[in-house]
């Protein structure tokens, strides 16, 4: 037996228990480089346990499609971690609140393709969702000396759809 879960258009409102939105939306805080560069300062708190420092790997994950079977997820407690997409696809970005060590009832996003996102430290998320290809992301997160990752697999799988 499968659950169904919808996705929902991702919103810095509807993201904030679980991480940052990071966009250009709005008028920028500052405008650098003699006027030509709008910045968007510090859209995301960065956040890595004492033992480790922030990291810039690229990931380039296969495009999955909709509907999609949810049946792990993971979080990392020593670290925060974002995903920044080299491209302007939409991508599939799941969430699930703590509920005493175990992830609650998940929730699914799809960003508008100019939206990049940071899941806070000890968040439950879904793996690296694009939806188009390329899947080529800018991933910042914690590079240490002790493991900083916790995988939880459902006994009775998501099943992901449109709203």
């Amino acid at each position: 037996m499968t659950q169904v879960l919808f996705t929902q258009p991702l919103t810095a409102q509807a993201f904030a228990p679980f991480g940052d939105v990071l966009d250009a939306t709005g008028t920028p805080d500052k405008l650098i480089n003699q006027g030509l560069c709008g910045r968007f300062h510090d859209r995301a708190a960065l956040d890595f346990a004492p033992d480790g420092r922030a990291g810039i790997s690229i990931f380039n994950a296969q495009p999955r499609a909709l509907p999609y079977a949810l049946d792990m997820v993971e979080r990392h407690p020593d670290g925060s971690q974002a995903f920044v997409p080299m491209h302007q696809n939409p991508f599939l970005v799941i969430v699930a609140p703590d509920h005493d060590g175990t992830p609650g009832t998940p929730r699914a996003f799809v960003t508008n393709g100019a939206q990049a996102i940071n899941f806070h430290r000890n968040v439950w998320h879904g793996v690296l969702t694009p939806l188009a290809a390329p899947g080529l992301f800018a991933v910042i997160d914690r590079i240490g000396p002790t493991p900083n990752l916790e995988e939880h697999w459902f006994t009775t799988p998501w099943e992901v759809h449109t709203a």
